[in-house]
């Protein structure tokens, strides 16, 4: 369908410039969504999902966001599989919650080495593919949509890669070792749904609110080969992941205090819509998934006590799968992660429907 083109390029000035091989040209978004569109009544379904998820976090509406799933969308049956049972839950709650499925088709490596995510990898346990994996990361959003009537969210690992899943998302995250990035930034001011800003992995909340700020400003930069200027966007907000100390120990910042300190950052910086979603693991939970449900009942108490930061809380990410745990590769287990490991099922549910019930 696509034709490859392969070339090398290698800078010959020294011997210590770098060099790469160009395997395959990529086709360009527009391409890609040509093949595979998003119909008429999606993508009306996604424009009222996305003016109901802006509304919570302007504070128009008053539900909790939940933004749930594996900790890396692997393989597309299961996800599917796990993304269409949140939509009898989504029924149960939807006066208290808004339920955003988490498809992250993209794994971020702190050392470069491992699994990447299914738009690199189409297949764990096989070479990298990129065109394939595109093509694979728009099916499995589209299939999510259809089989579900949820719209997603992903993180933009690649700002590059945004115009491939543009009409599908409904939410962006971009990650604590991205969120320096100024390319991330910049493209996070031209997208025109929430982006999520985590805090860097040192836990300098500073790094994240001027993230939050470069992205709700208007900018001229390079994207994709061309000169764009973007709009900015009013709905980038804070989450909250926890962070890792001098010694490499993991400690959170989602107790009240911390919350606290982050509300009198927005206060003091003059943000409209400040807003938090609290990442229930990760470095606040020490990567412990079953510490997730706990934490979150704490948030939720913080809120109890405090105007202020039941202000800035807006929900929760929370990473579930159908299965408990996680698993190597070489282990069978449908819907087991292959990555960080998750809530299973059955505490997924229960986790949902007491949450809304604690609102």
């Amino acid at each position: 369908m696509y034709k490859n083109k392969k070339r090398i390029y290698k800078n010959t000035k020294g011997d210590t410039n770098m060099s790469f091989t160009y395997l395959n040209q990529l086709p360009t978004p527009e391409e890609i969504k040509k093949e595979y569109p998003l119909s008429d009544k999606l993508t009306a379904l996604k424009k009222e999902r996305d003016a109901m998820i802006r509304d919570v976090l302007t504070g128009k509406d008053d539900r909790f966001l939940v933004v749930i799933g594996p900790c890396s969308a692997d393989s597309e049956d299961p996800v599917c599989d796990y993304v269409s049972r949140l939509t009898a839950v989504q029924e149960k709650v939807k006066d208290r919650l808004i339920i955003i499925p988490r498809v992250y088709t993209n794994k971020p490596r702190t050392t470069g080495e491992g699994y990447k995510g299914i738009a690199t990898q189409p297949d764990p346990e096989k070479a990298p593919d990129m065109i394939a994996g595109l093509i694979a990361m728009r099916k499995m959003h589209i299939r999510t949509i259809e089989e579900s009537g949820l719209t997603s969210a992903d993180e933009m690992l690649y700002p590059e890669n945004w115009g491939y899943v543009e009409d599908l998302l409904s939410y962006v995250a971009i990650g604590a070792r991205s969120v320096e990035d100024q390319q991330h930034r910049l493209t996070a001011s031209g997208i025109d749904i929430p982006v999520g800003m985590k805090n860097p992995t040192s836990g300098d909340l500073s790094v994240m609110m001027n993230a939050i700020k470069a992205s709700r400003g208007k900018h001229t930069f390079c994207y994709r080969g061309w000169e764009v200027k973007s709009h900015g966007n009013p709905y980038s907000h804070a989450i909250l992941r926890g962070y890792v100390n001098r010694f490499g120990q993991s400690l959170p910042n989602y107790h009240y205090e911390d919350l606290l300190s982050l509300a009198e950052a927005f206060e003091k910086e003059g943000l409209e819509n400040p807003a938090v979603i609290v990442d229930t693991n990760h470095s606040n939970s020490g990567k412990k998934y079953l510490e997730q449900v706990r934490i979150a009942n704490e948030v939720l108490h913080s809120c109890r006590c405090s105007e202020d930061v039941r202000r800035i809380v807006m929900g929760f990410m929370v990473e579930s799968y159908i299965e408990d745990g996680a698993r190597s590769l070489d282990e069978p287990g449908y819907g087991k992660s292959i990555t960080d490991p998750c809530l299973g099922w059955e505490k997924t549910e229960r986790f949902i429907c007491e949450t809304a019930d604690r609102i």
